[in-house]
């Protein structure tokens, strides 16, 4: 009864004709965004927060504005998925297997449609879970101390490889140099200066939002511009939508099993949804058989996909605002707009700041690592001082310890495990037969 009273606040947050304007906008704004190849949900938000400063929103307005943006284009890469074949980010890759020969069958429509559906069903479920999952995370995150938050950011920094690229030692040295960087200015215990040369402006760090729309997006913009102006495409027609009520109905099964497989995949960091997509479609295509026409256009080869990387994309947000860890890289951006917003994600996030967090949950259900350094940097600093400089604190409780664990099975299961799955998904895609 809490948690309904809580998301009762969310909603009275939520629908007020100022946030629901916000909610719209980043929306429409998120879904043109993913439609374009390259760019993606991280981007997207990235490009949204300068505009968020510069109307001067109130916290819970822009994290609206910026997770709408975040559910947005989500969708909106499935657009060219299935009018092009090119995937408007990665997880929309597995949609091109059906949504595009959809497209070619004449039922270009019906895959936009069902595909919509699918991600509304994929981001409720995910919704739902992270409603029911989050404050009970954030009670058990209660019982965190220094040792415990800074074996869990190494756990962070471990899974990061499952986040990003093929080769999991250019995330590792990228992790470290970014930790690096983030050390730059004041030292938080001693008062020492770290890297700052003397120049005054370094006195109080690097900026992380600075840092990503500076280095994220804008350079992710010119190489769009550059490497996709010029390329031609032939004209997809719509055509008439001709999708059957009782067709929705049959891919329901279909919408619930991605939804909950995704919000899975989206909750552990580093898997997100790439995985959530990819084994939504693969445990689709085993459950159906032979009895489904995987790569040619069958409809539930939209679905699977579409409800697994929605329900992702919520359950990416259960780490984030209970535990302070991103769940994605999107999450990263959001984690960092609340840091820079002077709001500490974290189990206490839930009581200190219950507006902002039951207000973003309201909207998703309306709409449906650098910065990890300071924080990191911070927690190890007060285990030191409770301990008296005994290291040894860093792994005394058994919880630090399990977290200790984690994190290594997080740094080697990318070397392990990433190319067995990136062979699986190649191969899906070469068993695949795809219409030209």
């Amino acid at each position: 009864m809490e948690t309904i009273g809580y998301l009762m606040e969310g909603f009275a947050v939520a629908l007020t004709l100022n946030n629901l304007m916000y909610a719209l906008f980043g929306a429409f704004v998120g879904t043109l965004i993913g439609c374009l190849p390259g760019l993606g949900p991280a981007n997207g938000v990235a490009i949204l927060i300068p505009l968020a400063f510069t109307l001067g929103l109130p916290p819970e307005t822009a994290m609206i504005l910026l997770t709408s943006v975040y559910a947005g284009a989500m969708y909106g890469g499935r657009i060219s998925s299935i009018l092009l074949n090119i995937p408007g980010d990665e997880p929309a890759m597995m949609t091109c297997l059906d949504g595009y020969p959809m497209a070619r069958n004449g039922r270009a429509a019906d895959a936009l449609a069902i595909s919509a559906v699918a991600s509304f069903a994929g981001g409720l479920i995910g919704t739902i879970g992270l409603i029911l999952l989050a404050p009970v995370l954030a009670r058990f995150a209660l019982s965190f101390g220094p040792a415990e938050y800074f074996a869990l950011f190494l756990l962070a920094f471990a899974t990061l490889g499952g986040i990003t690229g093929k080769n999991p030692m250019k995330t590792v040295i990228a992790a470290a140099l970014g930790i690096m960087i983030s050390t730059v200015g004041i030292d938080i215990s001693t008062g020492t200066q770290r890297y700052t040369f003397g120049v005054l402006e370094l006195y109080e760090g690097i900026d992380f939002i600075l840092a990503i729309v500076g280095l994220f997006a804008i350079s992710e913009l010119l190489f769009f511009v550059e490497h996709r102006m010029g390329s031609g495409r032939d004209k997809m027609s719509v055509g008439k939508l001709s999708l059957s009520f009782k067709e929705i109905v049959s891919t329901i099964p279909t919408q619930i099993r991605g939804g909950v497989l995704g919000f899975i995949s989206g909750v552990l960091p580093g898997a997100g949804a790439s995985l959530g997509s990819f084994i939504s479609y693969t445990l689709e295509k085993q459950v159906i058989g032979k009895k489904g026409k995987f790569g040619e256009g069958d409809i539930r080869g939209v679905v699977a996909p579409e409800a697994g990387n929605n329900g992702a994309s919520s359950g990416a947000l259960v780490p984030m605002l209970t535990l302070g860890v991103p769940g994605s890289g999107t999450t990263a951006v959001l984690l960092a707009m609340l840091i820079s917003l002077n709001i500490t994600p974290g189990p206490l996030m839930f009581t200190q700041n219950a507006d902002i967090v039951w207000g973003v949950i309201a909207a998703l259900l309306i709409g449906n690592l650098l910065l990890l350094g300071p924080e990191m940097e911070k927690n190890l600093a007060h285990a030191m001082v409770l301990s008296d400089g005994e290291w040894s604190i860093l792994w005394g409780s058994p919880l630090a310890m399990g977290l200790w664990i984690f994190a290594s099975l997080g740094l080697a299961l990318p070397y392990l495990v990433g190319p067995i799955l990136r062979r699986r998904m190649r191969a899906a895609i070469k068993e695949t037969p795809v219409s030209d």
